[in-house]
């Protein structure tokens, strides 16, 4: 799951959280864009998986770097066991542009089981090529009718370059009204699409992360997810995180 431009992978915990309460049989991976200067932004330093100029020039600098990352993130997984086609990428605005600049140019061997794109876009589209083999790929893009950042017409510009390019199962689902944002009509809309490529399948389980090999924060995020982190308040110790942590799953 990316992030937008300026955001980090804590900025878009929330959504993360999300998820995981919704999907515990699927690992959800948030990583955070590197740092470079954004020319539309007066050319600030600041988180981004390519350079904008402005909405016109569709150039984005420094895409491929980026679009190397998120590859290698996917190949690191499947060496742990998770095929490719129990993986997708999902991703917001900026975020969102790369699940589709990434998602649909991977080789055939390595074809997802979707891509979820809110209030996204094609960026580089001169340098872009879809794989033979993934016109099939499913596309769930989510966008508010009053995007003032990514316009609707973009969206529906992006839909329609997809399709003419092949892609076969492309769904753009409109939000009247809904900006630039997430919400929870969008949370929903999400969670139902990610259920249908990725339903659970206990041969596929990830066995949990033993709560003694965890650090604080990942401790905390557990239990948040379990409804358990008001019970950890007070709580100085990193042990006492842990055998919260430990008799919850017992119980389980």
């Amino acid at each position: 799951m990316m992030h937008g431009l300026g955001d980090s992978a804590e900025g878009f915990a929330d959504f993360g959280e999300v998820l995981g309460q919704n999907f515990p049989h699927l690992k959800i991976i948030l990583p955070s864009a590197l740092s470079r200067s954004v020319t539309l932004n007066g050319g600030a330093l600041m988180p981004a998986w390519y350079d904008i100029t402005n909405f016109i020039d569709n150039s984005a600098d420094g895409i491929e770097d980026s679009a190397s990352i998120i590859c290698s993130i996917l190949e690191k997984e499947n060496t742990l066991g998770i095929p490719y086609h129990r993986m997708a990428l999902a991703g917001f605005s900026q975020g969102g542009a790369m699940s589709l600049f990434v998602g649909l140019q991977l080789p055939i061997d390595m074809k997802l089981a979707g891509l979820l794109v809110l209030s996204g876009y094609l960026p580089a589209i001169e340098r872009f090529s879809l794989t033979e083999g993934l016109g099939d790929m499913r596309v769930l893009h989510c966008h508010g009718t009053t995007d003032p950042v990514v316009s609707f017409d973009k969206a529906m510009a992006t839909k329609t370059t997809m399709v003419l390019k092949g892609l076969c199962d492309y769904r753009l689902q409109s939000f009247p009204g809904m900006p630039h944002t997430v919400t929870h009509e969008v949370m929903s809309a999400s969670v139902a699409f990610l259920s249908e490529i990725l339903p659970h399948d206990q041969s596929y389980a990830l066995q949990p992360k033993s709560a003694s090999d965890m650090s604080v924060k990942e401790l905390k995020a557990a239990l948040r997810a379990a409804n358990l982190i008001h019970k950890a308040k007070g709580f100085t110790e990193k042990s006492e995180f842990i055998n919260l942590l430990e008799e919850y799953r017992a119980s389980l």
